[in-house]
């Protein structure tokens, strides 16, 4: 059985190539090594942050061969593997097991905005399919759909449903599905980790550990674990200017200018996004080094 998800999972970015035509496979690895060498506990591709809608199928197989031997066991890896048709979802999910992920995460198909019944015959599909734990993805602002608590009640009572990623900015979901899902399924914070840590989440999949691992890991695990109030919120304080530049619509184009201005090149998002403008590199710059993540100039 695979050990209990814990902890601060990048949801990672996909890096590109220059021309944009390809996935930059060895960027890629160095992420991941970067990731783990900075303490992270687990790593998710292919979320909306690695831009999966973007990507071919090709493309998801070489990002899930790269993480998942790059990563070599030393953490879990989950595989992004939401899509509009069961069938597909079903695909692209033991796809993922036979690559050797030791989970998936899967939001709800986001155009035809399914019912309960239709959300738990898709999810019991997929179940039914692998043998993997499913982190089951709630981003109402992108899926159309929004799993309640009450919703989630009953899709965790599918054996397989272990897992929530909880992404909207009402933290007191938290509390509620702690309490309706007793312990059938787990919470992963989407947005809110210091936050969601004290209302009962064991776990946050974030975006700003790309850019700052240690510092998220070590926030979220001193609230959700150590009890530590002045120690994580003094962690969450240091890591609170950089959340604006890695949320909201430039949550992608925000995090490879960020990597660039860190001497990690990750190419730019694909079209439609577009590169952080240079306004705004400009106060991200100014940003990074007053968090120590970049050199001061005039050092």
């Amino acid at each position: 059985m695979t050990k209990p998800f814990r902890g601060t999972y990048t949801v990672l970015i996909t890096p590109f190539t220059p021309d944009g035509e390809a996935v930059d496979i060895p960027a890629l690895a160095r992420l991941v090594e970067f990731q783990i060498a900075n303490g992270v506990d687990g790593l998710i591709p292919l979320g909306s942050t690695g831009e999966f809608l973007s990507i071919s199928r090709d493309e998801r197989a070489a990002v899930v061969d790269c993480v998942v031997k790059t990563a070599a066991g030393r953490v879990p890896v989950l595989i992004g593997t939401g899509a509009e048709d069961t069938r597909e979802v079903v695909a692209l999910s033991r796809e993922a097991e036979a690559q050797g992920a030791e989970g998936v995460m899967i939001i709800p198909p986001f155009y035809s905005v399914p019912t309960l019944p239709e959300l738990l015959h898709h999810y019991g599909r997929v179940a039914d399919a692998i043998g993997i734990p499913i982190m089951v993805y709630n981003n109402p602002a992108t899926a159309n759909v929004d799993l309640t608590p009450t919703m989630l009640a009953e899709i965790s009572r599918i054996p397989n449903c272990r897992y929530v990623k909880e992404s909207t900015l009402e933290v007191t979901r938290v509390r509620d599905i702690v309490t309706l899902c007793g312990d059938r399924m787990e919470v992963f914070a989407g947005v809110l980790g210091y936050e969601s840590a004290w209302l009962g989440a064991i776990g946050w999949v974030a975006v700003c550990s790309n850019v700052a691992p240690r510092l998220s890991r070590d926030m979220f695990w001193k609230a959700a674990f150590d009890a530590d109030r002045e120690g994580s919120l003094a962690l969450y304080r240091r890591l609170a200017p950089l959340l604006p530049f890695v949320g909201g619509p430039r949550y992608v184009s925000g995090t490879k200018a960020a990597f660039r201005l860190m001497g990690m090149e990750m190419g730019e998002p694909r079209p439609p996004r577009l590169p952080l403008p240079p306004e705004d590199t400009a106060a991200l710059a100014a940003m990074l080094r007053g968090m120590g993540l970049i050199a001061d100039r005039a050092a």
